[in-house]
């Protein structure tokens, strides 16, 4: 596997999803800004996109890629019958779990975003929308099933793309809808769950070629099995553990009026790079990984989870210092329009810029997780993802009556970097991993890039500080201009001091 090349794949279709998610995003803004309305939806479209999120974004490849690799050694037959009961086992629990959910929904929207019971209407918009949401979790948690056979493969294109037809979906609805008001919410919703029966028809395609779907309900729960249940909730929840965090400030911010909208804001500028600089790469580099480390071969093991640390650090490095310096900017040139007021891109902005300082931690616990989930180990991320989380709720519930709904980026960046920090030692004092002798100076070096490349992007937003005023309608063309010329130039300076260097492109893995 080369590791570049094989996480830029991966990259340009997560970052078009990811692209075409701030489109939607941007018609939201200005069609439902951050009032009632925004907020019942996207508690509405939370819930099941944070379980994609946990689903999709590497969380079931870490029980299943390590499982499904080593009966694919035994042979296709093997690796077959041990998926389609897997398949057969989601499908049943899947079903279940949401049906009765949907029946107990007021319930569970009232656990959910407890803050809405004090406003009725909210809530049973809420509650309506949720329950017309909810079947998307059905079929992209299977579609999610497929994505984790074609990563075992090593084929990362269809599973990176399948996102981007709930995007494009979405934007189509917004821009054909012709009722602007309250059913504008309800149309989104049916959108959302007919674009997660696309997408599972869509992977079902691809995955002929290595998997044959053979629905039966009689089927035998061997070892094999057992081993990989028990090893998928703790994936779910310690490579997740970033979206369950961002799920419990989601559930504490409902009793402050809009704070679910700006943190959703908020969440969609920075996930960008984390899905480059942290799912990406994660996904990438598991399947070989565990092979590597089967194979006892432990140059190559660490050779790949060192390129993969540097990788990650390179990317997520100038994202972090450009959110942090040009949070407000970033925020109303990709928001600030139509019913998404200054007052809105006030607040979204002062999220952002706590996010971002947890941006490298947030990248780093996908790392750090995959060297662990290679060795079939999921007990000990989940063991201080459940501190990390804890954490993060006594932080927020503490202060939040303080400071208000800033507390909870603030409290999911502290839980972050304590959790990357302690999974670091912890692969360390295990010999799991170690740094090569270079790494402290490729980090010298990436950090002399990063140096330039924020001055530039200061000087940049300076520079142009007219053009990217809120009142101005170009303001989103200055600021992607801006990014792509910070961008490059942090490329170039990169190469000259060899902080990225372009024979790492061609090696193998």
């Amino acid at each position: 596997m080369n590791l570049i090349k094989s996480t830029s794949t991966f990259s340009i279709f997560v970052l078009l999803s990811r692209v075409l998610g701030y489109v939607r995003d941007f018609f939201i803004a200005i069609y439902l800004g951050s009032g009632p309305l925004a907020d019942a939806f996207f508690v509405a479209f939370r819930i099941p996109n944070t379980f994609r999120r946990l689903f999709s974004e590497g969380t079931f490849n870490a029980a299943f890629v390590p499982s499904y690799s080593s009966e694919l050694i035994k042979g296709k037959k093997n690796a077959n019958s041990f998926a389609n009961t897997i398949f057969n086992l989601l499908f049943l629990v899947l079903f279940f779990t949401i049906l009765i959910i949907e029946i107990f929904m007021p319930s569970f929207i009232k656990i959910i975003a407890p803050g809405f019971s004090n406003d009725p209407e909210k809530l049973n918009i809420a509650i309506n929308l949720t329950r017309i949401t909810f079947p998307f979790l059905f079929f992209i948690s299977l579609a999610s099933f497929f994505s984790a056979i074609l990563n075992s493969h090593n084929k990362f294109a269809a599973a990176a793309a399948a996102p981007i037809i709930l995007n494009i979906l979405l934007i189509i609805c917004l821009l054909f809808s012709d009722d602007y008001n309250n059913n504008l919410v309800y149309y989104l919703s049916y959108t959302v769950s007919i674009a997660g029966l696309i997408q599972f028809i869509f992977l079902s395609i691809f995955v002929k070629k290595y998997f044959k779907i053979d629905i039966s309900f009689k089927f035998k729960i061997n070892e094999k099995v057992k081993i990989f249940f028990s090893k998928l909730l703790p994936s779910i929840f310690s490579s997740g553990v970033t979206q369950i965090n961002i799920l419990v400030g989601t559930i504490i911010a409902s009793y402050q009026a809009s704070a679910v909208s700006y943190l959703y804001y908020a969440d969609r500028i920075y996930q960008i790079n984390l899905a480059i600089a942290g799912i990406a790469i994660g996904t990438v580099i598991l399947p070989n990984l565990s092979r590597h480390i089967k194979k006892n071969d432990h140059f190559k093991t660490i050779e790949l989870q060192n390129k993969a640390l540097e990788l990650s650090l390179f990317l997520s490095f100038p994202a972090t210092l450009a959110l942090i310096v040009g949070s407000e900017q970033i925020t109303s040139s990709l928001f600030g329009y139509g019913s998404f007021d200054q007052q809105s891109v006030y607040n979204s902005a002062k999220a952002l810029f706590y996010f971002s300082f947890g941006l490298p931690a947030f990248s780093l616990i996908k790392i750090f997780s995959t060297f662990l989930f290679a060795r079939n180990d999921t007990k000990t991320p989940f063991k201080y993802s459940v501190i990390s989380v804890i954490l993060n709720i006594l932080i927020s519930l503490i202060f939040f009556s303080k400071v208000g709904f800033i507390i909870i980026p603030i409290a999911t960046t502290i839980s972050s970097w304590f959790n990357g920090i302690i999974l670091l030692i912890f692969v360390i004092n295990k010999n799991y991993f170690k740094l090569s002798t270079n790494f402290p100076e490729q980090m010298l070096k990436i950090i002399f890039s990063n140096i330039i490349a924020i001055s530039i992007f200061y000087f940049l937003l300076n520079f142009l500080s007219s053009n990217l005023d809120y009142g101005n309608s170009l303001k989103f063309l200055y600021i992607i201009l801006i990014v792509l010329f910070t961008f490059i130039s942090y490329v170039g300076v990169s190469i000259i001091i060899k902080a990225f260097k372009i024979s790492d492109i061609n090696l193998k893995y």
